[in-house]
């Protein structure tokens, strides 16, 4: 077993974090917008408080490996390694300016509402914001182009017209999803036909 295998490893593990940490707020988010109470949009944010972080971490890991692997067996002007590196250094950097000022803003918003009973207009304001949405799903779907470029390895042209088509479909994944958007009263209605 060589220094190699083992970063590769690490270097996996942190790409399995990053999806879990995406997914789980893509997850919390659809819970989000089908919260019709304060306590539930409380208990679905603390579970963000948790994977937040972990997500963070994951991140890092993921980049000094990925960083590691392309220098010691590779080279950063990879046509497939460089197409990767920097859809991942601009999704960091997106996720970091559009993604975590709104989880705070709601989380703001969230501290401002009563303890308990329906949710307000301005915290479903929030929930519902369209920016979260789109760059939330476009993540996922960009993370997934990523993992194809490190599965196949193209050329620098098949790389980047994989990352648009990824960009595409997370763009418009995500349109879809926003023009569904739930009132709280949306939501109790949905419930009650979930149950039946």
């Amino acid at each position: 077993m060589s220094i190699y295998t083992i970063v590769l490893f690490v270097h996996i593990i942190g790409a399995i974090g990053y999806f879990l940490s995406i997914g789980s707020w893509l997850f919390i988010l659809v819970g989000l917008r089908r919260a019709q109470r304060v306590e539930e949009v409380r208990a679905l944010m603390h579970v963000n408080d948790l994977s937040g972080p972990f997500g963070d971490g994951s991140g890092l890991v993921l980049l000094i490996a990925g960083f590691y692997l392309a220098l010691s067996a590779w080279s950063l002007l990879t046509n497939w390694i460089l197409v990767a590196l920097i859809s991942l250094i601009l999704i960091l950097l997106t996720n970091g300016v559009l993604i975590g000022p709104r989880r705070r803003a709601l989380v703001k918003q969230l501290k401002r509402s009563a303890p308990e009973g329906e949710t307000s207009l301005a915290l479903s304001q929030h929930i519902n914001d369209p920016i979260l949405w789109a760059t939330s799903q476009t993540t996922a779907a960009l993370l997934l182009g990523i993992v194809f470029l490190m599965t196949t390895k193209p050329n620098l042209g098949s790389a980047l017209i994989v990352m648009a088509v990824a960009l595409v479909l997370g763009l418009v994944s995500s349109l879809l999803v926003s023009r569904r958007r739930y009132t709280p009263q949306q939501a109790a209605d949905q419930r009650v036909q979930d149950n039946m």
